[in-house]
């Protein structure tokens, strides 16, 4: 079983192949230059690294929300291009799921934080159980968009300690010093961001289970409205009161 794996959710372009339980490639970037620029040549010199004939992979597992709005909308759209030209199906992984797997194996709760502006991070907690030789990544949350104080609430209720990850970390650092009564970590550099490595192991995982969609199913999942959508409620909400007052007081 081979898997293509790709994340653009945040600030990190990443992509992976995955045969079995080897990972033959990951090329992951973190500066600078916009996903449109790096997602297709970083795929390109990957496949010519490893001889990879895109047609001998099963499956394209991609990062499918939340995340970056224009992120998600890149990933999504080189994940169906690819799926409609191979014939192939992707294999949804939510964004904090692939963060969290990272992980996989600790006896620590994963809470991964993403930073979503406004005070907000989109986040999930999760724990990981044994089975075998192998580990289960349980749901202890599921992934949301809500207030950085919501997730910090919750992971003291659990009364367990806590390993946090992802571009949300550095931004919110002084709050949980402040607020956060379990003791609680951070992951290292080399698995605190976003990874299409992670995304096509959790992939392999979800696609033994049929968990697949066709390319032309696939949309990401975004949590929450975009700036430009907020903006525009906000204004037809002002426009639709300020109609209501003049008719009011005629």
């Amino acid at each position: 079983m081979k898997i293509l794996g790709l994340d653009s959710s945040g600030l990190v372009a990443s992509v992976a192949v995955v045969e079995n339980d080897v990972l033959l490639a990951d090329y992951t970037v973190d500066y600078k230059k916009t996903h449109s620029q790096t997602l297709l040549p970083m795929l390109d010199e990957i496949r010519n690294m490893i001889e990879l004939d895109l047609n001998s992979i099963d499956a394209i597992a991609i990062a499918a929300g939340p995340g970056s709005f224009t992120g998600l909308r890149i990933g999504a759209a080189t994940a169906k291009g690819l799926g409609l030209a191979l014939d192939k199906p992707l294999v949804e992984v939510p964004t904090l799921e692939g963060l969290a797997y990272q992980l996989c194996g600790t006896d620590r709760l994963v809470c991964p934080l993403m930073d979503a502006r406004r005070s907000q991070v989109y986040s999930g907690i999760y724990s990981f159980c044994r089975e075998g030789l192998s580990f289960r990544m349980d749901v202890v949350k599921e992934q949301c968009a809500v207030d950085i104080s919501v997730m910090i609430e919750s992971c003291n209720e659990l009364g367990k300690e806590v390993i946090f990850l992802g571009d949300g970390v550095p931004v919110f650092a002084k709050k949980l010093a402040e607020e956060m009564k379990v003791p609680y970590s951070f992951a290292p550099a080399h698995c605190n961001r976003q990874s299409a490595a992670s995304v096509a192991a959790l992939g392999a995982v979800y696609y033994t289970q049929g968990k697949t969609v066709t390319a032309a199913e696939h949309q990401p999942e975004y949590l929450r409205m975009s700036q430009a959508e907020r903006e525009r409620a906000e204004a037809e909400r002002a426009e639709n009161e300020h109609a209501g007052n003049e008719h009011a007081q005629a």
